[in-house]
């Protein structure tokens, strides 16, 4: 059963990830601008935080300022009823308004499924496997998106090495020897938490039970490392909140993501 304080467990550790992943951090009001010039076209690595006492109205203008140079803007705000709060302004902002479930694992952890879980590298680019199955996947996500920026949407995986004590990058591979499926498994053993994120299987190898073991691998290596909360971050409005529900995870809260090109 999922514990009243879990929540607030995995938004401190998803701070903490987003802190040391970074190689910039900035203070802004009610949070923190992270920043990474290497990673400029991955939202995910130059955001605004916001997890703390904010004026809604006055965060669009927070944003410009905090991102004047830069061709997007992206802010989440951790606290479910201040992202509520804040939608508004934001809205009339000209920003898109997305929500984001923190789920945390509460069943047992089912059998590993099909294939042997194995944790690799990225590889060189373009020749790693783990590195060529991202950038095949990344193209199909994003199919209008030039070379590089899909060459720093994979590779922003060096800087997620740095986000937790232990991340490991987990994969399947198919009869064939190609990834399969795979999944990034972040780790802070001495606090008890574990995120599992990113759990996605190739076109060529779905509905064959890949992601299934890819998860399981995960939910097992983070209970032997002693991470009694083992959580995940899924889009409120996407499929995979079922399949995870139907995997044992419990949605516990919500964030709230704002994003807009400027």
């Amino acid at each position: 059963m999922a514990r009243p304080y879990d929540l607030q467990r995995a938004v401190d550790f998803r701070l903490l990830f987003a802190r040391r992943q970074s190689a910039e951090v900035r203070p802004v009001p009610g949070g923190f601008l992270v920043r990474h010039d290497a990673y400029v076209r991955s939202h995910e690595h130059n955001e605004i935080h916001i997890d703390g006492p904010v004026e809604p109205t006055e965060l669009p203008a927070v944003a410009d300022a905090a991102m004047a140079e830069l061709p997007h803007r992206r802010i989440t705000v951790h606290d479910d009823r201040l992202g509520l709060a804040c939608a508004p302004a934001l809205t009339l902002a000209g920003y898109e308004h997305g929500v984001e479930l923190v789920m945390t694992h509460t069943g047992p952890v089912a059998p590993a499924g099909r294939g042997e879980v194995v944790e690799l590298d990225l590889g060189p680019d373009p020749y790693g496997p783990l590195w060529r199955a991202l950038a095949n996947q990344q193209r199909l996500w994003m199919p209008d998106a030039d070379e590089e920026t899909v060459r720093q949407m994979v590779g922003r995986r060096a800087a997620r090495r740095n986000g937790a004590e232990d991340v490991r990058f987990l994969a399947v591979h198919d009869e064939d020897g190609e990834v399969a499926s795979w999944a990034d498994l972040y780790m802070e053993p001495a606090d008890g938490v574990a995120q599992i994120e990113e759990v996605v299987t190739a076109e060529h190898a779905r509905r064959r039970g890949y992601a299934d073991a890819v998860l399981s691998g995960a939910l097992q290596r983070a209970a032997a490392a002693g991470c009694a909360l083992r959580f995940l971050v899924a889009d409120g409005e996407d499929w995979p909140r079922h399949w995870y529900a139907r995997r044992g995870f419990t949605t516990v809260g919500r964030s709230h993501v704002f994003s807009r090109f400027s």
